[in-house]
């Protein structure tokens, strides 16, 4: 396990590194030693998270949006609200 991934926990957003969602934004939801969950309220809803080996991802950054902080506390988030907010980091990141 990377050195950088081993330290991603729940509500960091992230880029898939590999497979067919590759340079796609998501949330991690939940995560494990060796699996991440994670969502992005549109190809994977809260509902159906995708299931992603650790080496596969690459954390972007460790957000405090209000999704962000929903996400930690357990409060109940929309996958409008994902979608949104995992847009506006997208175009703030880029913009950099």
């Amino acid at each position: 396990m990377e050195p950088a991934n081993s330290d991603i926990t729940v509500s960091n957003v992230v880029v898939s590194r590999a497979g067919r969602d590759q340079g796609e934004w998501f949330y991690v939801i939940d995560a494990d030693d060796t699996y991440l969950f994670l969502v992005n309220g549109k190809d994977r809803p809260l509902d159906k998270p995708k299931r992603k080996k650790r080496k596969h991802a690459q954390l972007v950054l460790r957000s405090e949006t209000r999704v962000a902080v929903k996400l930690k506390s357990g409060d109940k988030v929309l996958n409008g609200e994902l979608r949104r907010d995992l847009a506006f980091l997208a175009r703030e990141f880029a913009s950099e």
